[in-house]
């Protein structure tokens, strides 16, 4: 979708549809809403006369977020139609309420059949929100909100809007919605490309897919991208990866994505030879389980296919670190991607097993459906070379956090360090991408001790989302401990309903919330 920003009344902009937008419990649409009334009002031209008016005290439109109406102009402006999309109620307005406003109505132009759509930037006026803010925020859940997944299609309905145009009659405010509709377009389409890279079957997106989809994805934006594959993951000694994935044809891959803060290259180290604090890189790693049976501890047969999205972390590092490059951030950010296919067969690792990993502890394989930690541990492990500033994983780990946390509402953290835990939580709360922290009690680790090698894989049930933080957590521990945070995202793969810029499928949670980190000061 090509994204213009044009200094212009939307009331006099040509297109297939217009986006207007109102508070709820406003009874006089006024800024450009009321303008857009107005123009469909009488001749008389008086403010409160026009459709959007009507609509309102007919009672067929409130304002409530996400509440779309449709209006046909009959020609009174240029655009054949008018949509007005609600933004709920003012002293509850965010920048995500301008997002999930901004999806609704674009989608409901794209099920229109509308090519060429112009909107308002939402919530710049009363709402509060700075131009900039408003505008990223409006471009990006317009851009996710139409999203469609369409690769294993045989046949395409061709709805899609090809160009959003973005209307402001403020000339004073286009430098920053120009800036901000930039944004708003590189990190949107960084989300669609998590969402697609999840929704693709499991046929399709394998370890050496997603490696070459990275690969791919690097060449373009700029990154430096390192593949590890068997052979160098076995020089590794990446004894988790290799457990994993030696029940599967598909071998794996290791990920290594660079983004250099712009001016930095060959400037890392200050002149005793130690990194600088402003140097050390943040380093984001996805679990990417690219399908998961479970193994030989197989799953039920019941909703097995969702588990092509076991790979929804990997996905949202994939999608951040290009959203990183193509925003040109100015600090140091590596993402590792750990890719297996976790498969029964006659080779596959086993329950009792003792498998020796990169860190040199030793595993008790309980079960071997706990088999993202497994890859994690050694990507955390891997991290430690790097000397990071910050280190977050984010993981489909454990069905105890849906349990615990619901399905499509919220994702799991733990961490080792306050202040990186607290610096996360800002970055998910202001991108709406809602994340609570858990406890890392010793007590978990207690759970996993094993009477056969250092630790154990599995606790058991009972406090499952726990003790497979505290696993990981091992593999952070020690002398050169950095500060961590994992994200369980077991619930946020897939959402089952169109609303606000979410769309039926994948989620592509993380993505925003890890640009958002990668921006902020810590």
């Amino acid at each position: 979708m090509q994204v213009t920003v044009v200094n212009k009344q939307i009331q006099a902009t040509a297109a297939d549809a217009i986006i207007v937008n109102l508070f709820e419990g406003v009874t006089t649409p006024g800024g450009a809403t009321g303008a857009v009334d107005t123009a469909l009002g009488s001749s008389d031209g008086v403010p409160g006369s026009g459709a959007i008016s009507r609509l309102i005290q007919l009672g067929d439109f409130t304002g409530k977020l996400n509440e779309v109406a449709v209006i046909y102009t009959h020609g009174l402006i240029p655009a054949p139609r008018v949509i007005v999309t609600g933004l709920g109620k003012r002293e509850d307005f965010t920048p995500d309420r301008a997002r999930q406003a901004s999806g609704s109505a674009v989608r409901k132009a794209r099920d229109l059949g509308c090519k060429r759509v112009a909107t308002i930037v939402h919530g710049s006026g009363i709402g509060g929100l700075q131009p900039r803010e408003a505008a990223q925020a409006a471009v990006e859940g317009a851009l996710m909100g139409a999203y469609q997944f369409r690769e294993h299609k045989s046949k395409n309905d061709n709805k899609a809007i090809e160009e959003l145009i973005v209307v402001e009659y403020d000339a004073a405010k286009l430098a920053e919605i120009e800036a901000g509709a930039h944004a708003g377009q590189i990190i949107a389409e960084a989300v669609n490309a998590a969402r697609t890279l999840i929704n693709r079957a499991p046929n399709v997106l394998h370890p050496e897919t997603f490696a070459q989809a990275a690969q791919e994805m690097a060449a373009r934006v700029g990154l430096k991208c390192t593949v590890l594959t068997e052979a160098g993951i076995a020089e590794a000694r990446m004894g988790g990866v290799l457990a994993v994935a030696q029940g599967s044809a598909h071998p794996p891959r290791f990920v290594v994505l660079e983004h250099e803060a712009p001016g930095e290259e060959g400037s890392r180290e200050s002149e005793a030879g130690l990194p600088t604090p402003d140097s050390r890189p943040f380093i984001f790693i996805g679990k990417g389980v690219t399908f998961d049976t479970g193994g030989i501890s197989i799953k039920p047969s019941e909703n097995m296919q969702s588990m092509k999205a076991d790979m929804s972390g990997a996905a949202a590092v994939f999608g951040a670190m290009q959203a990183i490059a193509g925003l040109n951030l100015p600090r140091r950010v590596i993402g590792l991607i750990p890719l297996v296919e976790n498969m029964p067969s006659d080779r596959a690792y086993r329950p009792g097993d003792v498998i020796t990993m990169m860190s040199g502890l030793t595993v008790e394989i309980i079960s071997t459906d706990a088999e993202g930690r497994m890859i994690l541990a050694d990507a955390l492990h891997y991290a430690k070379r790097f000397n990071p500033r910050g280190v977050v994983d984010l993981a489909t780990l454990t069905g105890a956090c849906v349990v615990a946390l619901g399905e499509g509402v919220a994702a799991g953290l733990f961490s080792n360090d306050d202040a990186w835990a607290n610096a996360v939580l800002r970055a998910a709360e202001e991108q709406g991408e809602k994340l609570w922290r858990l406890p890392l009690y010793p007590e978990y680790g207690d759970k996993i001790k094993s009477d056969y090698a250092d630790i154990k894989n599995s606790g058991g049930r009972v406090g499952g989302v726990g003790t497979s933080a505290y696993f990981l957590y091992r593999f952070v521990e020690g002398k050169d401990e950095y500060p961590w945070a994992h994200i369980d995202m077991a619930g946020m793969m897939f959402s089952n309903e169109n609303r606000g810029y979410l769309v039926k499928g994948a989620i592509g949670y993380g993505v925003r919330t890890l640009v958002r980190l990668a921006q902020a000061a810590f």
